[in-house]
């Protein structure tokens, strides 16, 4: 989040106008609202600023955390962000990383029952974001005007039974992070199974990865460092989930992650210069276009 202080209030429009002119199918913000002093921008305000800014680029959400907001407002904000940018947006949603923290305890966000309340969100969205009389829990039916094209609904989560069946039940896409290409190719193999199995089309995989382009090292460095930690990777794993070098090189791991089965691979970006990142991810996008690789992104 350092790119919040180093590029200041005009930074989010500067970054996705920038994303659209070089050629990335969209930008995305994360639900990393933590309480404790953390830098992090409210998610669907950064996404309404992207979107006013820019009229190709899809608007990505990865993801929104359920628990923190209720299913009617979450509803409103979406299916106005998708009015406003007329059907830009791709949801995520997921049961949220931050049980426990200042904010969650402010706002009364529950630590409990989270996938049930995924299930219950993922039930109601669709009717809510569309306009039609849905009923949201043991309340009464609610209709939201103006109805819109309901968005593709993703879904990030690991690679447990119970997350990919709610993916394959329930959402249009898997929003997975942190694994290696080795990882997911079994996860996606029973995604497909799963789907399947419930009669339902195999669902978009969009592979969310770490990146550090170009020649930086240290930053590299910390970022396999923090990562290391936080997914529980080995030096070797770490390095082969993450994606880091000249495009050239950024673009034969974008390839290894297209063969393990990812339709689409959104690079969270930990460089220290937030822009140049973004150019060059752009770089990275023109060089796998030519084959048919999954499309590019940036979070």
């Amino acid at each position: 989040m350092r790119e919040i202080e180093a590029l200041g209030p005009d930074g989010v429009a500067r970054a996705a106008r920038l994303a659209e002119e070089a050629g990335l199918d969209a930008v995305g913000a994360a639900d990393v609202l933590v309480g404790d002093g953390t830098l992090a921008l409210e998610c669907v305000v950064t996404m309404a600023t992207a979107a006013a800014v820019t009229r190709r680029i899809k608007l990505d959400f990865g993801v929104l955390s359920v628990p923190t907001r209720p299913v009617a407002m979450m509803a409103a904000q979406v299916q106005t962000l998708q009015y406003l940018s007329r059907g830009r947006v791709r949801l995520g949603v997921g049961i949220g990383g931050f049980p426990g923290s200042p904010f969650w305890s402010a706002i009364g966000a529950g630590g409990t029952h989270r996938g049930r309340a995924t299930d219950a969100a993922l039930g109601a969205l669709p009717g809510l974001i569309a306009g039609r009389p849905t009923a949201v829990g043991d309340g009464p039916e609610v209709t939201l005007a103006p109805g819109t094209a309901v968005p593709p609904l993703l879904v990030g989560s690991g690679t447990s039974e119970a997350g990919l069946r709610r993916v394959a039940r329930l959402a249009d896409g898997w929003l997975p992070s942190g694994l290696t290409p080795s990882q997911l190719k079994p996860a996606v193999a029973r995604l497909r199974e799963y789907a399947e199995e419930y009669g339902r089309p195999a669902p978009l995989v969009n592979m969310g990865v770490h990146a550090v382009l170009g020649d930086d090292p240290e930053a590299r460095r910390a970022m396999e460092t923090q990562l290391a930690g936080f997914f529980q990777l080995s030096e070797q794993e770490v390095r082969q989930a993450t994606v880091s070098g000249s495009p050239e090189e950024a673009a034969e791991r974008v390839a290894a992650f297209a063969e393990a089965g990812a339709d689409e691979v959104g690079f969270g970006l930990d460089g220290g210069d937030f822009l140049h990142q973004v150019e060059l991810a752009g770089e990275v996008r023109a060089r796998v276009a030519g084959g048919q690789p999954p499309h590019a992104s940036n979070s």
